[in-house]
């Protein structure tokens, strides 16, 4: 690949060559330090300007060039900052060579801790090497890159520019940590499962598919962490969860990504209920944690802090039609669905349609947390049926501010129901619907050894850290997300 370099990189690399006849490196090994940037701030910011002098305390430290003014050199490290003070008169070399140093680059110093006229901590450099030579330019003023797309692209740039992105990417460690410790204490095992899958299963979504030459067999990219989880419940786990990456062959939007993170969490003994109550604590708890009970998201102020919402979705769908979709025949939910001009598949049934009225006239009405329960057996072929009705399930989802963050439901035990729920979808796939899941007979057959009454749910990590976070775009919150090749 050919490149060409601006002007200033041209200068840059130049040093580089003036340095090696010099025989200064421009790429050290690791330094010896006495302190971070951070503990010098924090031990001595309240001493005064003439303790200092008295004290003449030595340290050693790095980080990388911000700005340059004067005799003053301002370095950081994480969020910390410093000054190096260094003049001509103090040691013309040192002063000379400081002086070629450009902003970006990282360097190391040594030198005593001292003051400046204006009571900041700065120090009096008796030493400083080039750790690393930047051979590219930062953005000006250190204001961060102007193109969004740029700044997804080149995020190890963003993070060295832009505070607000890294105090995001700190919180989204924190937010996963909660997670982890809250399910931790709850007396969940965490548990790591293939993401290479020989069959599609555990949602409906298209899949990456991939070739293992050694087995010379073809894998999807797991979809979904939900079957190989249950096969551990039937092993005698009683609380297993998993925190990973899932991957969908699907579009790509402010809210999905083809690669994205979700936990999802399974307990013997358990229902919807459990399921619904585990996870308005979890969100509540991580929320409590991040002080972020209170916030306004995507225009909108959410309160995390009140119980919440729970509704059915027929009966949701019926205020909105005005009839009962309970009772309907399937002419007469077409006809509904075809007045707001949405495709009809050969595939659908009474619950598919169901659903596509719940889409198009409730989700945009779902502001504060609210669980949306009673789903279509059509559309839910892993949870159990509702005891009342089983054309339902105890099948419930968590949205919030119209944004699904959860789905969730008592756990199908039954293998004969199973099976005929795996079939099910296979006459779907056959009828065009690409998405929907493929028979995993190692899954039916770890029913048929006895799976325990259970309750599980999916949590949408990506989508709580926009939430918490206040952004709205997903490609915000991940380090690196997809983007089309560059031409």
């Amino acid at each position: 690949m050919s490149r060409t370099f601006t002007e200033q990189e041209l200068i840059r690399r130049k040093k580089v060559e003036e340095n090696n006849k010099l025989g200064i490196k421009s790429y050290l090994k690791k330094q010896k330090i006495s302190h971070t940037i951070e503990q010098i701030n924090e031990l001595y910011s309240n001493f005064s300007k003439e303790d200092l002098e008295n004290k003449n305390v030595e340290v050693s430290t790095y980080g990388r060039i911000l700005s340059k003014r004067g005799p003053f050199t301002q370095i950081r490290l994480s969020e910390s900052n410093i000054q190096i003070y260094i003049n001509n008169k103090m040691d013309q070399k040192l002063f000379d060579f400081v002086s070629k140093l450009d902003i970006g680059d990282i360097v190391w110093v040594q030198g005593i801790v001292m003051k400046t006229m204006t009571n900041e901590i700065a120090i009096k450099a008796k030493q400083v090497l080039l750790m690393s030579k930047s051979l590219k330019v930062l953005p000006e003023k250190f204001h961060g890159l102007a193109d969004v797309e740029e700044r997804y692209r080149h995020r190890y740039v963003d993070l060295i520019c832009n505070k607000n992105v890294r105090e995001t990417f700190r919180a989204r460690t924190k937010i996963i940590t909660e997670l982890r410790k809250f399910m931790d204490e709850k007396g969940y095992l965490e548990v790591d499962t293939p993401i290479l899958q020989p069959i599609l299963g555990g949602a409906a979504a298209r899949p990456f598919k991939t070739h293992h030459n050694a087995l010379n067999s073809e894998f999807y990219l797991r979809i979904a962490t939900e079957l190989p989880l249950k096969k551990l419940i039937v092993g005698g786990f009683e609380k297993v969860y998993e925190i990973g990456r899932i991957f969908r062959n699907e579009g790509i939007d402010t809210t999905h990504n083809p690669e994205f993170t979700s936990i999802e969490f399974y307990e013997a003994n358990a229902d919807l209920e459990d399921m619904m109550n585990i996870t308005e604590e979890v969100i509540r708890y991580i929320a409590s944690q991040l002080n972020k009970e209170e916030l306004e998201w995507n225009g909108a102020k959410i309160n995390l802090k009140n119980k919440f919402k729970r509704i059915n979705m027929c009966e949701e769908v019926s205020k909105h039609v005005g009839f009962d979709v309970t009772k309907a025949s399937f002419d007469d939910l077409k006809k509904e669905v075809e007045k707001i001009h949405k495709k009809i598949e050969k595939y659908y049934d009474e619950g598919h349609l169901i659903n596509i009225l719940f889409e198009h006239y409730v989700e945009e009405t779902l502001i504060q947390p609210t669980f949306v329960y009673g789903h279509p057996l059509s559309i839910s072929p892993l949870a159990a049926k509702n005891d009342q009705d089983p054309r339902y399930t105890d099948r419930a989802e968590l949205f919030i501010n119209k944004k699904e963050f959860a789905n969730m439901f008592t756990e199908l035990s039954d293998p004969i129901d199973q099976l005929e729920r795996f079939e099910s979808q296979l006459k779907e796939r056959e009828a065009g619907n690409d998405e929907a899941n493929e028979i995993d007979w190692d899954f039916v057959e770890a029913l048929e050894y006895g799976m325990p009454p259970a309750g599980g749910c999916g949590i949408g990590i990506d989508r709580l850290i926009m939430l918490l976070t206040g952004n709205t775009s997903i490609r915000e919150i991940l380090l690196f997300p997809h983007l089309k090749t560059e031409k």
